[in-house]
Order: structure tokens, then sequence, then C-alpha cells
């Protein structure tokens, strides 16, 4: 600390060219669909709701529900043999999808970075996979 303390006072150049001469002054109002996507619904609340997130959760409850009724009309859950010998049902393989692609969207914004089109072809890809062939 004492030698960040004495390089600031001594050299306020090396602060000011990091970006910190900067830090105050506004930025440039640009709208992006990002922004529109990830800002918050509610103000206040325990969980930031965001478009994306409900779009999640509003994902999630469709596809159990969509089980639900199927459940109604072949019973049993549709056991069968899948392409590494796992014996899944429907739920089964709903969960699979569902792991493997938090699996592939956290591998892509550990390596590669935050522009989530790519990795979110990859999981619906990998989704389509988990109920075809597993």
């Amino acid at each position: 600390m004492r030698i960040l303390a004495f390089l600031t006072t001594t050299f306020p150049g090396a602060v000011l060219a990091q970006g910190w001469g900067n830090v105050s002054e506004p930025k440039e109002e640009v709208f992006t669909w990002a922004d529109w996507w990830s800002e918050p619904l509610f103000s206040g609340f325990w969980m930031a709701w965001t478009r994306a997130t409900c779009a999640f959760f509003l994902f999630i409850f469709g596809f159990i529900a969509i089980l639900a009724i199927i459940e109604v009309y072949r019973p049993g859950g549709d056991e069968r043999a899948g392409a590494i010998g796992l014996i899944t049902t429907r739920g089964d393989r709903l969960f699979i999808g569902l792991l493997g692609s938090a699996y592939i969207f956290l591998a892509w914004i550990g390596l590669i970075g935050s522009v989530l089109w790519v990795p979110l072809g990859v999981a619906f890809v990998w989704f389509i996979f988990c109920f075809l062939k597993f």
C-alpha cells in the first residue's frame, strides 16, 4: 500500500494513464439491446429480475408444463437407452440438457467472453441432441 501511495504522489501521470483521471466524467448514453435485455424490471426487489431471468424461468416452467401434459397422454416417462447406454426418461433428458447447457455457457464465459449468442446456439443443439439421442 505504501508503494502505491508513493507511486501515486510521485508519478500522477501513471495513475491518469490507467484511466483514473476520467472516472467522474459523465458517460455518453447509447441505447443497446444488451442494456434493454439486462436492465432491472423491479427496483428494490430481493432478486435482480431482468428480461433475461424472466425468459429463463418461463422457459424452464414452460418445458416442465409441456412434459406434464405429455405425461398425461403417454405415461411412464418414455424410458429408453441413450447414446452412452443410460436408460433415461423425459425428465432425465430435460435435466441432462439443462445441466449440459449450463456447462456450455459457463465454459464459454470462462474461456471466450460475454457474447452469448454462439453458446445459445450450441446449447439448443445440445438440448435437441439430448432429447433425440439420450
